[in-house]
């Protein structure tokens, strides 16, 4: 992928993750940040889960792994802090 597709992926799916676990308040970077941080940890996950590469281009499944990873990402900090990401 491109960089411009990570940052098209990172920033929708850190947008998605962000209205569903928080108010939706975040800022662009945040969201982009959000998102290809859970870019990773959805397709190392999905990876070691599934036994797959699905995050491998712009296309529907890369952006679900991410959401879904960008969720965990966000959860796992809330629950290390012990407080809601303010993004």
């Amino acid at each position: 992928m491109s960089i411009i597709s990570w940052l098209l992926v990172g920033l929708v799916a850190g947008w998605i993750a962000n209205m569903i676990m928080s108010n939706g308040a975040g800022g662009l970077l945040a969201d982009i940040i959000i998102g290809i941080v859970g870019a990773l940890v959805g397709g190392f996950l999905a990876g070691i889960l599934l036994g797959g590469d699905f995050v491998s281009g712009f296309n529907f499944t890369t952006l679900i792994v991410a959401i879904i990873g960008a969720i965990v990402v966000i959860a796992l900090y809330r629950l290390v802090t012990g407080q809601r990401v303010r993004t």
